[in-house]
């Protein structure tokens, strides 16, 4: 690695995280690594033909996800870290096309954590897997000395199956494909802000976090052509669409009058200087299908209540792999991928 110390930044989401990231998977040299996904297929033994004339039967591809959880505050309007911890495991596996089938949590608890806490996290976990469904099938807790930690760390991961003729991949990506949203952007990231610094300002901001399996199932059922998925979490829309134009070579095309944001986070961005672009979401889905297929993929969304906003909001184009908005006054401006973070300790 090229970088001395780690900084806040690196954590933030956008191009130096990325960098710092790219280092981490250059050390392992694996394949599946080496694919920047949020979920990677684990290699499992091919069947064998008994005999000549008996057929292989075609198998679910298997999908593994590790993520960690260091939110501040532990509860903020909307949810905590446990119902956080279980929502950002399942949608990394969503975004692979996977029903997931166990999570793990790993616990790191400060010395002094008032247990009544402890189990108010627990429990939100327990509610939020019991609603996908999955089970929480092992685990494993440390306790830090006081002053050596946040009240709660948790660490989760979670593995998924894939049935057969399902591939999201960025791979996939071409000129003329359209690009789906659930909802509005930026709820999570608000919702943190306002109850870290209690700057609600009279608005009722909720973060969005929300298991979103459901939802993609729901969608490969109408359109197992769908190309691509991925949740906008640290960096926000901004950072994941950047680096799908960069990676595939494309111009991403926004329509900013499409972008839907809430009137209380755009007011909360607007005193602030935010840009909701690049905020944190918990609960909203980014699907890339061929544009022919655009609307039934809408209307498969809208069935579901955590897709009812579902919208289209850009399409990919033929470019140099930039992501561009369209303003309502007939100009193009060129997003770029965020540097670092708006906020940190986000999820």
């Amino acid at each position: 690695m090229s970088i001395e110390r780690v900084l806040l930044t690196h954590g933030g989401g956008g191009r130096m995280a990325r960098s710092l990231i790219e280092s981490i998977v250059s050390t392992f040299d694996n394949p599946a690594l080496s694919r920047m996904e949020d979920a990677s297929p684990i290699a499992i033994p091919k069947q064998e033909k008994r005999s000549e004339g008996d057929a292989v039967e075609q198998q679910p591809r298997i999908v593994m996800t590790t993520d960690s959880f260091v939110v501040t505050p532990l509860f903020f309007p909307g949810g905590d870290i446990g119902k956080l911890s279980v929502c950002g495991t399942v949608n990394d596996l969503a975004t692979a096309g996977a029903v997931p089938a166990a999570l793990s949590v790993g616990l790191i608890i400060e010395e002094g954590f008032p247990v009544r806490d402890l189990e108010r996290v627990l429990a939100s976990m327990k509610k939020t897997a019991d609603s996908v469904p999955v089970p929480l099938i092992t685990g494993d807790t440390k306790v830090v000395e006081k002053g050596r930690g946040d009240g709660v760390y948790i660490s989760t991961a979670g593995v998924g199956a894939v049935r057969p003729g399902i591939e999201l991949s960025p791979a996939r990506i071409e000129e003329g494909d359209a690009v789906l949203i659930s909802g509005s952007i930026g709820s999570h990231e608000a919702s943190i802000l306002s109850a870290r610094n209690e700057l609600s300002l009279g608005a009722k901001i909720e973060s969005d976090c929300a298991p979103l399996s459901d939802l993609m199932q729901t969608v490969l059922e109408a359109v197992p052509e769908a190309k691509c998925a991925r949740d906008p979490t640290r960096g926000g829309v901004a950072a994941v669409l950047c680096e799908l134009a960069e990676s595939t070579g494309c111009t991403i095309s926004l329509d900013e009058e499409a972008i839907l944001v809430d009137e209380d986070v755009q007011g909360l961005c607007d005193i602030l200087g935010l840009d909701p672009l690049q905020m944190a979401n918990e609960g909203k889905m980014i699907v890339i299908v061929p544009a022919n297929l655009a609307q039934t993929v809408l209307e498969a969304m809208k069935s579901l209540d955590v897709g009812r906003n579902s919208v289209k909001i850009g399409e990919v184009q033929k470019g140099a792999g930039r992501l561009v908005m369209k303003t309502p006054y007939g100009t193009s401006r060129i997003i770029t991928m965020p540097v670092g973070n708006q906020l940190p300790r986000i999820c």
